[in-house]
């Protein structure tokens, strides 16, 4: 426990005083986005309070004074340390709770928005470890220097204070914004914030809430006298609660309105549907997405959460859909299906589709069955076409689309197992009315058994953009390879997945040349998880060769972490087994140690090994840094 004597904690309570807005900002820039801004809100200003250190209040055993050790740290230094270690604490752990205090009921905070580059940088961030937020919001916002925030970081926790200086290098030139301006802006000030009405219980359980308050009211009345406004706050509460559940209310973008907007997402959809206009069956679908009944079927993407709408959403669909009459809301952040079979249990599906964009909020799934699905597509689509990914030189199939947006049957992904036999997706391309001709590519997307279907991408992670799309020959032939592993991405929250050929290798004893190959998945939430593959000359179109390496909440392969290196044991025509690895283009050289020892100076390597000997590789980059390999 981080004791410290009277006048530590008198510094750093004058600390967290004068320099409170300062603190918060930080450690709000710190939190992991996926909280949402609400609670990053809520839980940057606790942290902070919570910083305060607990006072020494008796001596160690023997009576004796404790012995002077290093001159004391000023009291700010001590408040940003531990607010840093207690807010780096939350990363990977998205359910960890609030502090108590402070405490916000009826009402949802959330800081000022700001313009394009303030939310392209807060994009930038959320794809990044919070250790590398952290560096950047110490070297801005603090003002400190590389050596000052490595030591900083290092104190407060963080496993590799460098890697993080160097991935908030490569942040910065990747966005080519000045993150300094931004970072002070009032889109990453929790102290300035503005409100809207919060998530709301159902009525069963605000009538609990409010008996509670009555009776702590009652309790302490005759000490502290009555509260003011009690009635006509939990009135204005049910006043809110009722508008979110009106089928009045809800909210119907009108149909042209997607060709004259500058966003293209789910807020741009038309409301479809012969049952649009069916009041009683929007009623119920809000009634069971507000207050589940029991036996209510309940499926979540991963990272997604299932409360109640807080305020009227927007509705996307309601009509029947193979005997099964199904509605649509979108509430901002989340997808919610409402599905409603005849004569059995109704069913919710959630999906998380914040920052949705032309190809994430092309289409959603509106209807599945045993071997089959139906998309519900954007009104920005102008061609719908069906391949299978196995098959990269077969044409596509066209596909029939119903006059409100919902195309016929497509055949769904197999089942996960050993092999997969054939991954069928759609291809996708966007109305001239919102990209220039020529400039409209065809894009694919694959169902993973979620609401929102994934967005599949080819090549290297370029400089401030995304990767380019996969529906050409070369990016097809290289997704024949990678299909079948997108079985074990199911459920997952994904987004959008890529695959690229980082490396070539000339095999030794003339065995040809194998293919390195790097797939990242992106969720929702940001993380993003990455598989290495080693791909021999003799595998077939199909084979997707051998796994090098993996890696969970990782910036390798991606825009913010492009570098990267695998190794595998490989055995020659001779019968001898050799270590070979490879790297990214920026790595100049790789080093082997561990049971082997080798040096390349270059982005492959090859040498005599044992089958079994173990090897650590690191690749040394152009750049002066160093990238390890990743590990099966």
């Amino acid at each position: 426990m981080d004791e410290r004597t009277r006048a530590d904690v008198e510094r750093a309570e004058a600390a967290i005083v004068e320099h409170y807005p300062r603190l918060v900002r930080l450690t709000y820039l710190v939190l992991p986005p996926s909280m949402g801004r609400h609670r990053r809100v809520l839980t940057a200003h606790g942290l902070v309070q919570r910083a305060l250190p607990r006072t020494r209040l008796r001596r160690p055993d023997g009576g004796l004074p404790a012995q002077r050790g290093p001159a004391p740290e000023s009291g700010y230094d001590l408040v940003r340390q531990r607010a840093l270690r207690l807010a780096l604490a939350h990363e990977g752990q998205p359910g960890r709770g609030l502090p108590v205090l402070p405490l916000v009921w009826g009402l949802r905070l959330f800081p000022r928005a700001g313009g394009a580059d303030e939310l392209a940088l807060d994009q930038a961030l959320s794809a990044v470890p919070a250790p590398v937020r952290a560096v950047l919001g110490l070297w801005h916002l603090e003002g400190l220097d590389e050596d000052a925030a490595r030591a900083v970081l290092a104190r407060a926790g963080a496993a590799d204070p460098d890697a993080a200086q160097r991935a908030a290098a490569q942040l910065e030139r990747e966005t080519g914004t000045g993150a300094a301006p931004l970072l002070s802006s009032g889109e990453f000030d929790p102290c300035m914030v503005q409100t809207r009405p919060t998530d709301l219980l159902r009525r069963r359980q605000r009538m609990r809430v409010v008996a509670v308050v009555a009776a702590v009211f009652a309790a302490g009345a005759a000490v502290a006298g009555a509260w003011p406004g009690t009635a006509d706050r939990a009135g204005r509460a049910e006043t809110v609660a009722q508008q979110a559940l009106d089928p009045g209310r809800l909210l119907r973008t009108p149909n042209e309105q997607w060709a004259d907007t500058s966003r293209i997402d789910f807020t741009a959809w038309p409301t479809r549907g012969r049952q649009a206009g069916d009041r009683k069956l929007l009623a119920r679908a809000l009634q069971v997405w507000a207050a589940p009944p029991p036996d209510a079927r309940i499926r979540a993407a991963g990272g997604t959460s299932t409360r109640p709408p807080d305020h009227p959403p927007q509705l996307l669909y309601a009509g029947l859909i193979d005997a099964v009459m199904v509605v649509v809301f979108h509430d901002g952040e989340r997808l919610v299906r409402y599905a409603e079979p005849e004569d059995a249990t109704p069913t919710l599906h959630f999906a998380r589709v914040d920052d949705a964009d032309l190809t994430t909020g092309a289409a959603l799934v509106i209807g599945r069955g045993n071997g089959w699905m139906r998309y519900l597509l954007a009104p920005w689509i102008s061609e719908v076409m069906t391949r299978d990914l196995l098959m990269p030189a077969a044409p596509p199939h066209g596909l029939h689309v119903a006059p409100d947006g919902v195309t016929d049957r497509i055949p769904a992904p197999p089942a996960a197992g050993p092999g997969c036999g054939r991954w069928p997706v759609a291809q996708f391309r966007p109305s001239t009315r919102i990209v220039a001709p020529g400039r409209n590519t065809a894009f694919l997307v694959a169902d993973l058994n979620e609401l929102a279907p994934v967005h599949l991408t080819a090549g290297p992670p370029p400089s401030g953009g995304a990767p380019g799309e996969a529906a050409g020959a070369p990016a097809l032939r290289s997704w024949a390879r990678t299909a079948c592993s997108l079985g074990s991405l199911r459920d997952a929250g994904v987004r959008s997945v890529n695959t690229w050929e980082f490396a070539r290798q000339r095999l030794p004893e003339d065995g040809g040349s194998a293919t390195w190959v790097c797939t990242r998945a992106d969720t929702w939430r940001g993380p993003g998880s990455v598989t290495l593959q080693f791909v021999p000359p003799a595998a077939g179109p199909a084979d997707p060769g051998r796994t090098a390496g993996r890696a969970r909440n990782t910036a390798a392969c991606g825009r913010f972490g492009p570098d990267v290196v695998g190794d595998v044991h490989w055995q020659a025509k001779s019968g001898t087994w050799y270590l070979l690895a490879a790297g990214s283009q920026e790595v100049g050289g790789l080093d082997a140690t561990g049971g082997v020892r080798a040096t390349a100076e270059e982005s492959t390597l090859a040498a005599p090994a044992r089958p079994d000997a173990p090897a650590e590789v690191v690749g040394r980059l152009r750049s002066g840094g160093s990238v390890r390999a990743l590990q099966p």
